[in-house]
């Protein structure tokens, strides 16, 4: 007969701190006074599906637990004993978190149900209800209020105040995808207003191509001895918080996005200033795919297109991260949206965000449709860059505004001003990081773009996922136009 043994407590913390620690499936060693010592089994991450972590508790009982299911929107993981010298039998448990009322406090439930050996039903009942439940209960909050992760049971601090082995994405010249390399690497303890974040997805841009190519020198300059790293943003946990840190915690799940590259890595120090917290509903890769890319749309859409019903809009690259959630953002606020895309796949996919109406060009031929559609575009995006240099200016109707993001095709030719003159077009060279120059900026935009993925105002695209290693794979389908949506690295 199966024992079934049922605990839940109120804890005065959010949600998202309390499952920021339930969620690292590791986590127990730090703060639950039954543990020893504890360790995931084969260097797998602690929050990824099918772990097993193995460990010893202080009377000298060994355990292996498998995380069998984790949800990051349900605030629910499940794990079974897989070998134990405690007999407990057939062991399931489960973990479930639920805001309380005032969003202030969390409601905890802890269950399992499992078998035992006869005439031990009773103790065993007892060790679990009492000694693992409850006494974590106790100790999660006693851990909470020393700050989290910083400290371990007992006041001793945990180790990392040292350097830490990662991994990461080096380039020593500029060129080719292939210059990229991975290579191991330490992490020095985050200094003054620095956090340490372990890193499992990072967003992967055009911007990167551009300074790998060597076309910004002065953003990631190449110096004598010291490899450059590319990537401007990234998700993950916070693992540890230099001084002068406020509002942030180890455990805390968090995005950055940041004007200094260095992203491509498993392990990255940054200043507190680019680090936003994440919602529990946003998981790392969605956070990835969409913090640059949606703040990116946000400035596009209020700041400089000022973009609203009627608006004739063409955007370039329309299946891409940056044009998907444009397009499904300015169809929302009553825009007229045209696109260009490479292919008819990307047409399809560029439709079901928005796009009413798609140019399928490989060629950089565009004006004449978009004339033919509506007389002329009020506000063009564009990231080609020089080979649709005459056929933008052609399509603008009169007053119109060019916003180029980018220069995918080559750097662009600079515009004479009689090329404006003509229809007293506008243009402007925006750079994202100068829209999220303060923290409280980067929070309201990084805000503005989950509300909008939560009522449905733009969808998730479609995410292409590398590993860490691969990155110039990654690389070599972007720049060969072959991507549909975001694409991510996986730490």
């Amino acid at each position: 007969m199966l024992q079934r043994v049922v605990r839940s407590t109120i804890i005065d913390a959010p949600i998202e701190r309390v499952w920021a620690v339930l969620r690292d499936f590791n986590s127990h060693a730090q703060w639950h006074r039954a543990i020893d010592a504890s360790h995931i089994e084969g260097g797998e991450r602690s929050d990824q599906v099918g772990c097993v972590r193995s460990f010893t508790l202080k009377d000298g009982h060994r355990i292996r637990e498998q995380l069998l299911t984790l949800s990051d929107t349900e605030h629910r993981s499940t794990y079974c004993i897989v070998e134990a010298t405690v007999p407990l039998q057939r062991y399931v448990a489960s973990v479930t978190l639920k805001p309380v009322t005032d969003g202030k406090r969390t409601f905890w439930h802890w269950e399992s149900t499992f078998a035992t050996p006869p005439g031990m039903a009773r103790e065993l009942h007892d060790l679990v209800a009492h000694g693992v439940y409850e006494a974590g209960f106790e100790d999660l909050r006693r851990h909470l209020r020393q700050g989290g992760d910083r400290k371990a049971p007992g006041n001793a601090p945990l180790p990392t105040a040292l350097a830490l082995p990662a991994r990461r994405v080096a380039l020593r010249r500029y060129g080719e995808a292939e210059v990229m390399q991975a290579e191991d690497a330490d992490v020095p303890a985050p200094g003054e207003g620095e956090v340490r974040i372990r890193q499992r997805a990072i967003g992967v841009n055009f911007l990167d191509v551009y300074l790998r190519r060597g076309w910004m020198p002065s953003m990631l300059p190449l110096l004598p001895g010291e490899p450059a790293v590319l990537g401007m943003e990234a998700a993950g946990s916070v693992l540890d918080v230099g001084p002068q840190v406020n509002g942030l915690l180890p455990g805390d799940r968090v995005a950055y996005l940041g004007p200094v590259p260095g992203a491509y890595c498993s392990v990255r120090c940054v200043p507190a200033e680019w680090v936003v917290r994440l919602p529990a509903a946003i998981e790392d890769e969605t956070a990835a795919a969409l913090l640059l890319n949606g703040i990116t749309a946000d400035f596009l859409l209020r700041d400089l297109g000022h973009v609203g019903r009627g608006t004739r809009l063409l955007v370039h690259a329309a299946a891409g991260g940056v044009g998907l959630i444009v397009c499904a953002w300015a169809r929302s606020l009553g825009a007229l949206v045209m696109g260009t895309v490479s292919s008819d796949e990307k047409a399809r996919v560029a439709r079901e965000h928005g796009c009413e109406h798609v140019i399928v060009t490989r060629d950089y031929r565009f004006a004449d449709a978009v004339q033919r559609e509506c007389g002329g575009a009020d506000v063009v995006v564009d990231g080609l860059g020089d080979a649709a240099r005459d056929e933008n200016l052609a399509a603008l109707a009169r007053r119109g505004h060019w916003i180029s993001l980018g220069q995918a095709s080559g750097p662009l030719t600079p515009l004479p001003p009689d090329a404006l003159v003509a229809k007293s077009l506008t243009f402007s060279r925006p750079v994202v990081f100068d829209y999220v120059a303060s923290p409280a900026q980067l929070t309201e935009r990084a805000q503005r773009v989950w509300n909008a993925l939560r009522d449905g105002t733009i969808k998730l695209p479609p995410i292409e996922r590398y590993a860490l290693g691969a990155a110039a794979q990654a690389h070599a389908r972007l720049e060969a136009r072959a991507t549909i949506g975001a694409l991510i690295l996986t730490a």
